[in-house]
């Protein structure tokens, strides 16, 4: 018969599952700081020795790292999505950023539908929140704060449309956007008109989450990424444009 001995699991092995799966779920995020261990047994219910061991299992597992005087981390486990060599091809060909905005469109398409659809209350007041402070932020013009609100919005979609497959690798992704590797984000924050549509693109997604209307919260995204797209073409455009301008300059220049 198929039956086997019940045994008793030990204390650390449920700590040990409890936080693999908070950064499986994208709970416990790369970089992290996990409590102190004295808070941390307390808010388990187990004792030092148990949570020490469980520790040590995780970080044998590459999930978390400790380090001198400063405490528990989790580990980079997003750092070795993308080789260096891969993220320097990456960094040098204007392919891979068109490249990019298509996956995104694609991926992030299928979140915003399933958000819509399997989202939870609470995922969806994460999202109105995000969104809510990028309203309160666009009359400040302040770039840098404008895309790293854009970048948590999309994220919080993904984290609601509840896989965590395409959550981490789409973090992984945004990781490198957010590193200047396709493209400074900035950028699509710094022309007034650019500005206003982007507000409104998110507000159009936002909506249609909100709504729960998983058809329109799939062609808002992939409106605002066509949008994103042909922002960086006529970007790319005008930079080529003005690199002639000033060599046909520096050649007047040295004819007078």
């Amino acid at each position: 018969m198929p039956f086997q001995k019940v045994h008793a699991e030990k204390l650390s092995a449920s700590v040990v599952r409890q936080i693999e799966l908070l950064i499986l779920r994208g709970i416990l995020r790369p970089g992290e700081r996990l409590p102190a261990e004295r808070d941390l047994a307390e808010r388990l219910g187990v004792s030092r020795p148990s949570l020490r061991e469980a520790i040590a299992e995780l970080s044998t597992k590459g999930l978390v790292e400790t380090r001198a005087n400063a405490g528990v981390f989790v580990a980079d486990v997003l750092g070795s999505a993308f080789s260096p060599a891969l993220v320097n091809l990456f960094a040098t060909h204007d392919e891979a950023v068109f490249d990019y905005v298509a996956f995104r469109r694609d991926m992030e398409g299928l979140a915003a539908e399933r958000a819509a659809k399997m989202a939870s209350d609470t995922d969806l007041k994460v999202i109105d929140t995000i969104f809510r402070k990028m309203e309160a932020t666009h009359p400040k013009r302040n770039p840098s704060e404008e895309a790293r609100l854009d970048a948590e919005f999309h994220l919080a979609i993904i984290e609601a449309s509840h896989n965590v497959i395409m959550l981490h690798m789409m973090r992984s992704m945004f990781d490198l956007l957010r590193e200047g590797v396709f493209y400074n984000r900035s950028v699509m924050f710094k022309q007034r008109t650019n500005r206003a549509q982007l507000l409104d693109q998110h507000r159009a997604i936002n909506d249609a989450l909100q709504a729960r209307d998983s058809e329109a919260a799939r062609v808002a995204v992939t409106r605002h990424l066509n949008y994103v797209e042909a922002a960086l073409k006529d970007q790319q455009k005008f930079e080529h444009n003005e690199e002639v301008a000033r060599l046909r300059y520096a050649h007047e220049a040295a004819r007078s």
